[in-house]
């Protein structure tokens, strides 16, 4: 998950999939100019945190936790 220790969206995601015991690691993009220019690749050029890099490669831009558990292929709620 790249995030921010700022973003509202990014503690809700994190609490989030902490709660489905979902593992992940949270990479600030503040802290790192890598992750922040990997988040605008993927986001038209611009840093929009919570960004998920699924197992696969691919990315989800703040998505609903629903989402994500449909995407690993989990029970949803």
């Amino acid at each position: 998950m790249y995030a921010t220790s700022w973003c509202p969206y990014c503690t809700r995601l994190r609490a989030q999939l902490k709660e489905h015991d979902i593992p992940f690691v949270e990479i600030d993009i503040d802290d790192d100019p890598a992750a922040a220019e990997f988040v605008a690749s993927v986001n038209d050029g611009n840093q929009v945190v919570p960004t998920l890099k699924f197992p696969d490669g691919q990315t989800a831009t703040n998505p609903p936790i629903k989402g994500v558990l449909r995407r690993l292929g989990l029970p949803r709620d």
